[in-house]
């Protein structure tokens, strides 16, 4: 099947800078030690180090993903994210899981290691309570295909979708991290981001939310 992402090939995607970095790098202190989980082919990390003159290092499933890291420079390592990392008890500054997290089979395992190796946490996702979601799913009667990216239920990588406020449950569930600050990207449409201040959890598409170790 051609139209399928559950296995990324970044060979193949374009080396397009994503909108909520900045948003993400604005969050980081100049010279950071930053941890950039499921790293994909490594533009946030250059941009981290570019922008922020962040020491970084990185990991990522995807072989493409880290042949293409490895061929820049960076310091990235292939394996799972949503298990034990290969890395010290707040190693880390900071640890960055970027539109990453609904994709791993453990949320839960993935932030509690972020946790213990950092002191800091900003995790990105998009909002699949948004409502263009909602509006699709009360119409259509299916899993809606906005935040899919073009791609169905089943052929997608996406296995764990989210609110806002299931990710402050899965903090609860966590526990011992404290909400710092919140941060999200334009819709493009002022209405929208004006109800989005209003009604986050509705208007809001990708969310930036870091969190302190408590």
């Amino acid at each position: 099947m051609r139209n399928d992402n559950r296995n990324y090939d970044y060979s193949g995607i374009p080396a397009n800078r994503r909108p909520e970095y900045s948003k993400i790098i604005s969050l980081l202190e100049t010279g950071s030690k930053v941890l950039d989980l499921g790293c994909g082919n490594g533009l946030l990390i250059e941009a981290m180090q570019q922008e922020k003159q962040c020491q970084c290092k990185g990991m990522e499933l995807s072989g493409s993903g880290v042949e293409i890291c490895r061929q820049k420079g960076l310091d990235v390592i292939t394996g799972r994210i949503d298990e034990t990392l290969p890395y010290g008890d707040n190693e880390f500054d900071v640890a960055v899981c970027n539109v990453t997290i609904q994709m791993v089979m453990y949320p839960e395992k993935l932030l509690a290691e972020m946790k213990r190796v950092s002191r800091y946490q900003i995790v990105s996702f998009p909002n699949f309570a948004y409502f263009m979601n909602r509006i699709d799913m009360l119409l259509h009667g299916r899993m809606p295909r906005r935040m899919l990216f073009g791609y169905r239920w089943y052929n997608t990588g996406h296995i764990h979708q989210l609110s806002v406020r299931d990710y402050h449950e899965l903090l609860q569930a966590v526990g011992g991290l404290q909400m710092k600050r919140k941060l999200y990207v334009s819709a493009g449409f002022k209405p929208i981001d004006l109800l989005g201040g209003l009604f986050p959890g509705w208007f809001r598409k990708t969310v930036i939310l870091e969190t302190v170790k408590a």
